[in-house]
């Protein structure tokens, strides 16, 4: 991804009563927990969720999301209220080269979470720390177009429907599905957040 030998990415952002950070072999158990109990709710929108996963598979989960982060492949955090996994978010270089300055945030939310503002929050410290910390110029944030409450965590952080991809992908079931794609770019951000301009 052509990343400058001298960028090291932040680990680490606190705000709106949360942290995001790195991933670290200590949260292995507590990723294995919050996947077990919000199967049922992530299974129609991440294919990654399973309800059958070993604390070895977890393990192996959290090494490769450390390895990725630390050779800057894609940088995955994870969602913290004190000592609990919230869920989990991240920049995914998926945009394009490292050096246009754009990445995707994708996300998750634990279910005793759910409904409680947490999307919305994380995406809007994720904002935040993009846009000054990590020097992003766009940011943008997919999801199939029947998440309506993803659509709404979008729509309340500012961000613009683009576009919608017709028949893009496949879901969990197998059946084709249409993929809104929303973005904002840094100088919007900061024309809404003055004190950052």
């Amino acid at each position: 991804m052509e990343v400058p030998s001298d960028w090291l990415p932040p680990l680490t952002w606190t705000g709106d009563g949360m942290i995001l950070r790195i991933y670290s072999l200590e949260d292995v158990a507590e990723l294995q927990y919050a996947t077990f109990e919000s199967y049922e709710h992530l299974k129609p929108w991440m294919p990654w969720a399973s309800d059958r996963q070993t604390i070895f598979q977890t393990e192996k989960i959290v090494r490769r999301l450390i390895s990725g982060y630390h050779g800057n492949d894609d940088y995955t955090v994870g969602i913290w209220d004190g000592s609990t996994l919230v869920g989990g978010t991240g920049f995914h270089l998926r945009c394009g080269p490292f050096a246009w300055k754009c990445a995707e945030i994708g996300m998750w939310i634990r279910s005793s979470y759910a409904s409680e503002g947490w999307g919305t929050r994380a995406l809007a410290q994720m904002l935040e720390w993009g846009f000054t910390e990590w020097g992003w110029e766009r940011l943008i944030w997919k999801c199939d177009t029947r998440n309506t409450g993803s659509i709404r965590v979008a729509e309340k952080c500012g961000m613009t429907l683009e576009a919608t991809f017709r028949s893009d992908a496949v879901d969990v079931d197998g059946e084709r599905r249409d993929t809104h794609q929303f973005a904002i770019l840094k100088r919007e951000w900061q024309a809404s957040n003055p004190q950052f301009g």
